[in-house]
């Protein structure tokens, strides 16, 4: 459950990929892919060389356009992916 945690971390890994891990720990690879088809402000992210540039802003990740994804949103797939994957979780925290 999200309480209001920021993203203190993000790792470009691949792709539309990006690893992104809260203050409290918590953390996962989160594809970006499926937010290109969710109409014209995602456009640039279309760009890899753009979709490289993101950073953290106002506790998220935001590009250089002003674009943000809401942290609740992201927080909740980091918690899935953990339950899909709880092996690859445990191992990325003994890293």
């Amino acid at each position: 459950m999200w309480n209001m945690n920021d993203i203190k971390r993000i790792e470009y890994k691949r792709e539309y990929i990006y690893h992104l891990e809260f203050d409290d720990g918590i953390h996962a690879e989160i594809d970006f892919s499926p937010y290109l088809k969710r109409g014209p402000v995602f456009k640039p992210l279309s760009d890899p060389t753009f979709f490289k540039q993101a950073i953290i802003a106002g506790g998220t990740i935001a590009w250089p356009n002003g674009l943000d994804i809401a942290p609740e949103t992201l927080y909740e797939k980091c918690e899935q992916a953990n339950a899909l994957n709880p092996l690859s979780a445990a191992l990325l925290e003994d890293e």
